[in-house]
C-alpha cells in the first residue's frame, strides 16, 4: 500500500481528496496547522471511509516538524494543498501569502530531496493565468502577472517546483484548478470557513442559511452579459478524483523526470448572478444580496479548456452545477445540527 502526505489535508479539497485516496487503496498521512479547519474533519473522514488516516497538527513552516513526518513514514508521494488561499486577503496582507505559502512548499521539497521522494502534486490556481486575453484558457495560455498576491505565490510556487524537477529529476505535476464549489454527498464534509467567507458558494449558502444578513456581490460592473465575474466551478469531489488520476500516472510512470500541468475545469462559465438564480431554483429558497464595489485582486472572467486532462489523465468534471449546489446546501443544513459549525 502506497503512503502519501496530504497537506492541508483537514481542509475544504485536502479532506475530499483524502476520502478519494483511501477508497482508491493509498494510506495517508495528514499535515494540517489546523489554521482554517478543525480536527473533527479526521472523524469525518474515518466516518466516511472507516479509516483514520495518521494526522500531525504542524506548521510546515517549521523543517523540524516537516523532518519528524519523513522520519515517521515511509512517504510514496505528496499531494500538497496547505497555504493561504484568499484573494481579497492576500491583498491586505502580502508578506504573510508569500512567508506561508512558499516557505511551507520550499520545506517540503527540501525534505522530499533529503528522502528521496518523489509524485508530487501541487494544488495550483487559475488565477496564474491572470486576465487571459482569450477564452477559454488552456495551458499553453501565457501565463501574465497575477492580479493578486495569492496568485503571485502560486506562480512562484510552480517556477520552484519547476527548478526542482529538473534539478533533482523527480516527478510532479501542476493541477491549475478553477473554482472548486459543493460538497461530498454524504454531507459529512464541505466547505465551512471561519468568520466571512471569501469565496462565492459558502458565503451564499451561509447567507441562505441566515447565518449572515446578505450575500455582498463585489462589483456589477463588468463588462459581461448581467455586470458581474464569470467563473468555472467544478464539483469539489470531480476535483479531488483528478488528484488521483495524476498521483496515479505519476506513480506508474517509468520515467525518473516528469512535469505535468492540467487545468482543472468544467469548460463553461457561470456569472455570480447565474449562481445565486441556480442556487435559488434548486434549493427552493432566497438569497438576499446586495451590490458592492469591486474586490482587489479579481478578474473579469476564467473558464478552462480540461481537454489535456481528459486525453492524459481520462478524468472530466461530470457533475452538474446544478447538483454541486445542492451539496452545498445539503452540507449547510447538515452543518447547523452539530455544535460546532466552524469546520
Amino acid at each position: 500500500m502506497k503512503k502519501i502526505l496530504v497537506t492541508g489535508g483537514l481542509g475544504y479539497i485536502g479532506s475530499h481528496t483524502a476520502v478519494e485516496l483511501i477508497s482508491d487503496g493509498y494510506e495517508v498521512v495528514i499535515i494540517d496547522d489546523l489554521s482554517n479547519t478543525q480536527e473533527t474533519v479526521l472523524d469525518r473522514i474515518e466516518d466516511i471511509t472507516g479509516v483514520r488516516p495518521s494526522f500531525y497538527p504542524y506548521d510546515l513552516k517549521e523543517k523540524d516538524f516537516v523532518s519528524a513526518v519523513f522520519a515517521a513514514h515511509k512517504i510514496d508521494g505528496v499531494i500538497h494543498f496547505a497555504a493561504y488561499k484568499s484573494v481579497g486577503e492576500s491583498q491586505q496582507i502580502p508578506l504573510d501569502y508569500y512567508e506561508n505559502n512558499l516557505y511551507s512548499l520550499i520545506n517540503l521539497l527540501q525534505e522530499m530531496k533529503k528522502q528521496n521522494v518523489s509524485n508530487f502534486i501541487f494544488s495550483s490556481s487559475c488565477t496564474v493565468y491572470g486576465q487571459a486575453d482569450n477564452m477559454p484558457i488552456d495551458e499553453k495560455t501565457p501565463l501574465k502577472t497575477p492580479e493578486s498576491s495569492y496568485g503571485k505565490t502560486k506562480q512562484m510556487g510552480e517556477d520552484i517546483i519547476r527548478d526542482f524537477v529538473l534539478s533533482h529529476q523527480k516527478k510532479a505535476t501542476l493541477l491549475r484548478y478553477f473554482n472548486p464549489v459543493g460538497a461530498h454527498p454524504s454531507a459529512l464534509l464541505g466547505e465551512m470557513p471561519r468568520g466571512i467567507p471569501n469565496n462565492l458558494i459558502p458565503y451564499v449558502v451561509q447567507t441562505a442559511a441566515g447565518v449572515l444578513e446578505r450575500l455582498n456581490i463585489w462589483g456589477n460592473d463588468y463588462p459581461t452579459e448581467d455586470g458581474t465575474a464569470i467563473r468555472d466551478y467544478i464539483y469539489v469531489v470531480d476535483l479531488a478524483k483528478a488528484h488521483i488520476a495524476a498521483l496515479n500516472k505519476l506513480i506508474s510512470s517509468e520515467k525518473e523526470t516528469i512535469l505535468d500541468v492540467y487545468n482543472l475545469g468544467t469548460g463553461k462559465g457561470t456569472s455570480v448572478l447565474e449562481i445565486i438564480e441556480s442556487f435559488e431554483k434548486i434549493n427552493a429558497i432566497k438569497v438576499p444580496y446586495r451590490i458592492g464595489k469591486r474586490r482587489d485582486g479579481d478578474i473579469t472572467i476564467a473558464y478552462a479548456d480540461a481537454t489535456k486532462a481528459a486525453e492524459e489523465l481520462n478524468w472530466r468534471a461530470s457533475t452538474p452545477i446544478e447538483e454541486s449546489l445542492r451539496t452545498a446546501w445539503n452540507w449547510q443544513l447538515s452543518s447547523t445540527l452539530v455544535e460546532n459549525t466552524e469546520f
